[in-house]
């Protein structure tokens, strides 16, 4: 019987997408078995806890009301799933009914899932610290953001999002970014279009990520108005869309400017290997306000038009190892004196062991990467990444880190830097060459 649960269950929770680099979090099933990729899937998921948070057990027989148990978590994923992966659900949830009664679903046409509202959230206290450069009284931050997903039919969702955005401690409990407002970092609509392949996103999305969800994210990670169409069939997936940036600061050569408001059209083409490992390239081009200044040797320059492009591999070895190397080609600016495009590449690599999962109470991993960015490398303000946006551009340094989840939905994580040198001495090497050190605890619900 588990078997059927569990290819069943398998075929209908949409999470892959989200589950690309999960590692086996049970000792006793190979990474060549049939079941590998689902076990780890739903166990990531928490779909699945497995014995004693270690063994799956395959070959043991489960009870009506364990498998009840895994078709009640997947029927909380019903807002992941396609129409036809919908009609799987109702299979189980009929064949469970009694079962699912008792564990108090209510499972007659499983209508309650289509038009009502699912609320999420996190919650994050942060600290950063960097020797001689940051406020000292600034270190400590907190931000709260809630989530409310509705289901509009069978092919549509609506999500809407609230965000506190970084209140730190210090001048008066002003946000870390000069806003002290809750806004809303989500508001978007997105559509399948019949096939669990095809998806139409529209709107303002949290954490858009130039080079994609799975490229280490150096430029931006941050607030963007975006239309996105993406298709993805667990081999290969391309994306194609257009979108505005809506926070962070700009890099060394846009000075002290904002990029709120710069544009954005884009392109991606990432393949699927087996093991949650993947490859992809990606380009942007982008088009802000057209923005001039001298330099220290009064050469003239404008912002005009800036273009990337970048390649990423991530490659799992086993069920437990991860390599990332991700490569970005920047053309920054046009030089008004001197004929041609100047232009940075950035590299880096990160090295991890194992897979903290949120959903899992103690699993950890830890983790070692380089960065080497040349001067004017960095377009972006706020990275998905864990440094000072401040001081990412002309630097090569070393980071290391672990995180550990304490217990369900809440996660401990330190990260240091360590070996930081400025490439060339056209900034203050002073600043550039001092450690960053950041810890945080982060929470769902």
């Amino acid at each position: 019987m588990k078997a059927k649960v569990l290819a069943a269950l398998a075929a209908t929770m949409a999470v892959s997408a989200t589950c690309a680099f999960a590692a086996n979090p049970f000792v006793d099933v190979p990474t060549d078995s049939w079941a590998y990729k689902s076990v780890v899937e739903l166990a990531d998921a928490g779909v699945i806890q497995g014995v004693d948070g270690e063994y799956f057990q395959g070959q043991r027989n489960i009870t009506r009301y364990e498998a009840a148990e895994m078709v009640a978590k997947a029927m909380a994923h019903m807002d992941k799933a396609t129409v036809e992966q919908r009609a799987l659900i109702n299979k189980l949830a009929d064949e469970y009914a009694d079962e699912l009664n008792n564990l108090g679903v209510r499972v007659s046409n499983l209508e309650n899932k289509v038009g009502n509202i699912k609320f999420t959230g996190d919650a994050r206290l942060r600290y950063r610290y960097q020797n001689g450069v940051t406020d000292n009284d600034n270190s400590w931050d907190y931000r709260i953001r809630l989530r409310g997903t509705a289901q509009v039919n069978d092919r549509t969702t609506a999500t809407v999002g609230l965000s506190t955005d970084n209140q730190n401690f210090g001048d008066n409990g002003t946000a870390s970014g000069g806003d002290n407002d809750v806004f809303a970092d989500i508001i978007k609509v997105d559509y399948n279009f019949g096939s669990p392949n095809w998806n139409l996103s529209v709107g303002r999305d949290s954490d858009w990520v130039i080079g994609g969800a799975n490229s280490y994210g150096y430029q931006y990670g941050d607030v963007a108005d975006r239309a996105e169409l993406k298709f993805n069939n667990g081999k290969l997936g391309v994306t194609a869309g257009y979108a505005k940036l809506k926070e962070g600061l700009g890099g060394y050569f846009y000075g002290d400017d904002d990029i709120d408001g710069v544009k954005a059209a884009y392109g991606e083409i990432e393949g699927y290997f087996g093991n949650g490992s993947a490859a992809g390239v990606y380009y942007y081009n982008f088009n802000g306000s057209s923005d001039t200044w001298v330099d220290d040797n009064g050469v003239g320059h404008e912002f005009n038009g800036d273009d990337l492009w970048g390649a990423y591999a991530s490659v799992n070895f086993g069920s437990k190892w991860n390599v990332l190397a991700n490569y970005e080609h920047v053309n920054t600016l046009t030089n008004s004196a001197v004929t041609g495009d100047d232009s940075a590449d950035v590299w880096v690599g990160r090295l991890t062991y194992g897979k903290a999962s949120m959903a899992q109470p103690k699993s950890w991993d830890i983790w070692v990467e380089y960065l080497d960015a040349e001067d004017g490398a960095f377009l972006g303000g706020s990275t998905y990444g864990w440094r000072f946006s401040s001081y990412m551009d002309n630097i090569q340094s070393w980071g290391a880190g672990i995180d550990y989840v304490i217990a369900k939905n809440a996660m401990f994580s330190v990260m240091q830097s360590f070996g930081t040198e400025m490439k060339d001495g056209s900034q203050d090497a002073d600043q550039y060459e001092k450690e960053q050190t950041r810890a945080q605890f982060q929470f769902a619900f």
